[in-house]
């Protein structure tokens, strides 16, 4: 079914908003909002402030009220009816927030100032409803999820001054607003707009798969990757931006396709997200969107088990599309014909075809992981070649071993012996010891929960420096709650493996040389790990130990050996 050409130019929900400060009164507003107390917001806030400015969220002109943030949550509509289906909200501390009827400015983590507040309404949320609502159910192995326990307690609302959109410095000319893309599409003349959503590198698959689909309702080709907030250990968005920039100016047709960049968070949301990157990419001008198969899926929960079905997008954006007026078109399997160097629907060619095909997992870990190249049936030349600059063999990345478990587990006396077999192999590693950490780097903070976590977080963010550029790094604490492990996890990205010592309590009571755990037995010491403070073992861990009726020399070989089985480490 092809559209009017009429929606071309039609915001999804009427005009697009534009919430920036007029120039003649900028001066005279930042040198007020000076005088304002401020919030330092998130990232995830200053992407989505970015969108809100520019119409992307269109017909959203500020952060959801209570009223709209509960409707979005059990009806995927705003109180006017209006489909959308994802919250975007201010959450803040209250600690220190302004009455109600008073202002605030919203400053960067470069302490930029880009917006006005007016606190009109302040609201709780929960935080097991929201995720359970927007996500299908409450797992903190979800990274949104897990990073929703640090947000703010309160939501606030009211009318938004943005007085300075966030500064970008890379890809400038790549980054355009939704009114400046749809005047570029329209000027192509073409009855359609088919926008192709990805997170990933694109290959030859991805490039039969978007010119088919723009000539099949003879469009043009949208190509808008996300350059915003994507999925921990995804590609970095400056080896996806080469990429596509590379395949735009040598494999497609320049009357017919546009990149252009997206600054969004995404949530990871599934079937949700598919449908409000539906309603963005429609206020952007496109009146189809390549749906993928697991579409803004974050992987597995806490059971190893994916948190959607592959076509659940793909279903509710269909469900919807006439509301819409964007149609999904499905990402359909397309395999490599031998013989006739071309891509092509697995399903029109006959059972004994020959076909060559690389799932993504394969292309990471059999080539990239492993310094082979990438074959030419599969990736452009030119693809391959900056995949290999940024992505060498295993054995020449970074890992993190981040052990969890009780105190006086193991984990500190098996990380010294894993420290031993990895110099040996020519590694070097670094170690981040919980007590270490806490002399240094956390030095003043107690042990309440939120010191906690705060502790905890603070060795993840290092362990995450360590780990982007190289090196290997050992972090053995406690690290007692699921959910600051998960975020963990997201502040490290690809190479995070996990590994629980498994020491049962009774074990390391009986073993305990400092008598910690008799003191907190007897009330000497409170808030004690296992005692009377709760110790979350993980669900899911990459490698399970444990100290009892083994020996620190067998645990850290263990791991060791896996290190080496999944090519961080080289065997010789």
């Amino acid at each position: 079914m092809i559209l009017e050409k009429t929606r071309l130019i039609e915001p999804y929900c009427g005009k697009l908003v534009n919430l920036l400060v007029p120039r003649a009164e900028l001066v005279e507003k930042t040198t007020y909002a000076n005088s304002l107390p401020y919030v330092q917001v998130s990232a995830r806030v200053v992407c989505d402030l970015e969108l809100l400015t520019v119409g992307a969220f269109s017909p959203l002109r500020g952060f959801m009220n209570q009223a709209d943030f509960q409707s979005v949550l059990d009806t995927m509509r705003l109180t006017d009816g209006t489909l959308f289906p994802m919250p975007v909200t201010l959450p803040i501390d209250p600690n220190g927030l302004a009455p109600l009827g008073g202002e605030i400015a919203l400053r960067d983590s470069r302490n930029n100032i880009l917006a006005i507040q007016t606190v009109e309404e302040i609201y709780e949320w929960d935080l097991k409803e929201t995720a359970t609502k927007i996500f299908g159910k409450y797992d903190a192995r979800h990274p949104i999820i897990a990073e929703m326990h640090r947000w703010g307690k309160v939501n606030v609302a009211g009318r938004l001054e943005v007085l300075q959109l966030p500064p970008h410095l890379d890809f400038a000319e790549l980054r355009r607003t939704p009114a400046q893309t749809r005047a570029v599409l329209e000027s192509y003349g073409r009855p359609n707009v088919v926008a192709f959503q990805t997170r990933n590198p694109l290959h030859r698959v991805h490039e039969a798969l978007t010119k088919r689909a723009a000539d099949d309702v003879d469009g043009v080709l949208l190509l808008h990757p996300v350059v915003g907030m994507t999925q921990p250990g995804d590609v970095d968005h400056y080896t996806r931006v080469r990429v596509y920039k590379t395949l735009i100016d040598n494999y497609y047709e320049d009357d017919r396709s546009l990149l252009s960049l997206l600054p969004l968070a995404m949530r990871m949301g599934g079937p949700r997200e598919a449908l409000w990157h539906a309603i963005i990419r429609r206020n952007y001008g496109a009146n189809y969107l390549i749906v993928g198969r697991d579409h803004a899926g974050p992987g597995a929960d806490s059971q190893g088990k994916p948190f959607y079905g592959p076509y659940d997008a793909q279903d509710l954006v269909m469900r919807h599309a006439d509301e819409l007026g964007v149609r999904p078109l499905p990402f359909t399997e397309m395999v490599y014909l031998e013989g006739e160097d071309r891509y092509e629907e697995s399903a029109k060619l006959a059972p004994d075809a020959k076909v060559r095909k690389i799932s993504g997992t394969e292309a990471r870990e059999d080539y990239l992981g492993k310094g082979v190249p990438l074959p030419p049936w599969y990736s452009r030349p030119e693809v391959a070649q900056i995949l290999a600059e940024t992505y060498p063999p295993r054995h020449r990345r970074g890992a993190c071993l981040w052990f969890t478990g009780l105190s006086g587990s193991g984990k500190s006396t098996t990380a010294e012996h894993i420290v031993n077999l990895l110099l040996e192999k020519g590694r070097n590693v670094t170690v981040l010891d919980g007590d270490v950490v806490r002399t240094h780097l956390s030095k003043g903070l107690g042990f309440s929960k939120a010191d906690r976590d705060t502790n905890i977080r603070r060795i993840g963010y290092v362990a995450g420096e360590i780990t982007r550029h190289g090196g290997l790094v050992i972090c053995a604490a406690i690290s007692p709650y699921r959910a600051t492990r998960h975020d963990v996890r997201n502040l490290v990205g690809a190479g995070f493996l996990e590994i629980h010592m498994a020491t049962p309590l009774e074990f390391v009571e009986k073993n305990d040389v400092k008598g910690l755990y008799a003191k907190a037995r007897r009330g000497e010491i409170t808030g004690f790990t296992g005692i009377d403070d709760p110790y979350e073992p993980p669900l899911n861990p990459d490698i399970t130990l444990t100290a009892q009726d083994t020996t620190p020399e067998a645990n850290a070989q263990i791991v060791v050996d896996r290190l080496v089985e999944l090519g961080y480490v080289l065997n010789g």
